[in-house]
């Protein structure tokens, strides 16, 4: 009795220690796809509208700016600028030359007007003197010439000899009338010379005056509308040493100093790929991010679309196509020259689910995705509605779900349909 007593409680003891390493075990396993489907990398699904974009990089450009060119004006240094990639305001000076050359020139230019018109005016006062002294002269001589008639009109009363003393007097007297009105007109005349040459000279000493003074006034250039400075390269020393404009620099006449662009039509200037260019036209929306301000996002409106590819520069050479967008708004940080990328709006899903791009693979040449269900991961077939760079909106999954964004490294149970497809692949290159 005893020993039954003892077999009994042998298979007891050995009934609950296999229940509880069985136990153990589906605990174990239950815990390690827990660890599983927790350490792979996942992220939710989201939903709301989808907007299939057109990426492409670019830069920023002014679609109206003004230069601002040296005068006329030799022997131009700057001695003051406004610092370059600031903001100005209408009116407001950014350069200025040294003056002080044109000053002492109009200094000794006024001194040499000032006795050319001293000249003109004693001239004249000469020719009204000369004028009023030939004026009594003549009227002299007139007066000799009727004594002399008189005197001739009394042949009749006094002796022959008088008569003819008077007639010879007469004649003489005509004679000085007449050598009079001669010097009165000579003497016209030279005044006159003499007045519109000295008049010449004072004109062309004012004419220097105020061509240095215009100088003058051209030697600080002031900005003639809203933007920012922007100095051009100097070339003096050559295209390898070229540099932007600073103090000190020799400008000459005629040159490009400085570009003034108007911030509040600055455009967005962008490579399409030509693979993208039948997606897009004009009046497509775009959002423009620049480089130099990742957390800004500026809308935009394509404005333009070149009709032909064009060859840049780079290496390697390549050919594009140029799109223009206008941004509907601004940002005062903003510079022409600026990097950035622009996302061209081709199509918007709206109540769209959207995964990350990462997320989807393939599994027997369909798109998958794996779900987080019951502490593992479960392929689930979904269909690709749009696609873009980062993320992909598509149909058969719930939002709020989780998807992994690396493929597990679960293998299929033996039996099940999926024991016998291919390994899950990324998608290729195009996304």
């Amino acid at each position: 009795m005893s020993n039954s007593k003892c077999r009994w409680r042998a298979w007891a003891m050995s009934i609950v220690l296999l229940a509880v390493v069985a136990l153990g075990a589906f605990a174990a396993m239950r815990m390690r796809g827990g660890d599983a489907a927790s350490s792979l990398p996942s992220a939710p699904v989201r939903k709301g509208d989808f907007l299939e974009l057109v990426g492409c990089r670019g830069e920023l450009i002014a679609g109206r700016s003004v230069q601002l060119i040296a005068a006329n004006v030799p022997d131009l240094r700057i001695v003051w600028q406004a610092p370059g990639s600031t903001a100005v305001k209408a009116g407001d000076p950014v350069i200025r030359f040294d003056t002080s050359t044109a000053k002492q020139n109009l200094a000794e230019k006024t001194a040499a007007l000032q006795q050319a018109q001293a000249s003109l005016d004693q001239a004249i006062a000469q020719a009204r003197i000369t004028a009023e002294q030939d004026k009594i002269e003549l009227a002299g001589a007139k007066h000799q010439v009727e004594r002399a008639r008189l005197e001739v009109s009394k042949q009749e009363i006094v002796s022959r000899l008088k008569g003819e003393e008077a007639a010879v007097d007469l004649g003489l007297a005509d004679s000085k009338l007449q050598v009079q009105d001669a010097a009165v007109g000579l003497h016209k005349v030279s005044d006159q010379a003499k007045i519109a040459s000295l008049t010449r000279a004072r004109d062309k000493a004012k004419d220097e005056v105020d061509l240095i003074e215009y100088r003058i006034s051209q030697m600080e250039m002031k900005a003639p509308l809203d933007g920012v400075i922007i100095y051009m390269q100097n070339y003096s020393q050559g295209w390898m040493n070229a540099k932007p404009f600073k103090v000190g620099d020799r400008v000459w006449p005629g040159s490009a100093i400085a570009e003034i662009p108007d911030l509040a039509t600055l455009e967005m200037k962008g490579k399409v790929e030509e693979i993208d260019r039948g997606r897009i036209q004009v009046g497509f929306g775009a959002r423009v991010h620049v480089d130099a301000l990742p957390e800004k996002t500026l809308l935009a409106e394509l404005t333009q679309i070149s009709p032909l590819t064009e060859q840049n520069w780079e290496w390697p050479p390549s050919r594009n196509f140029r799109a223009m967008a206008r941004l509907t708004e601004s940002d005062s940080r903003l510079r022409p020259g600026m990097n950035g990328r622009m996302d061209i709006v081709v199509n918007k899903i709206p109540n769209a689910l959207s995964i990350p791009a990462k997320a989807l693979f393939t599994l027997r040449g369909k798109p998958v995705v794996y779900v987080a269900r019951g502490g593992g991961w479960e392929p689930v077939e979904v269909e690709v509605l749009a696609r873009n760079p980062d993320e992909v909106a598509v149909k058969g999954i719930q939002a709020g779900q989780n998807v992994a964004l690396v493929e597990p490294d679960a293998k299929p149970q033996p039996g099940t349909p999926a024991a016998n497809a291919p390994a899950a692949k990324p998608p290729g290159p195009k996304q």
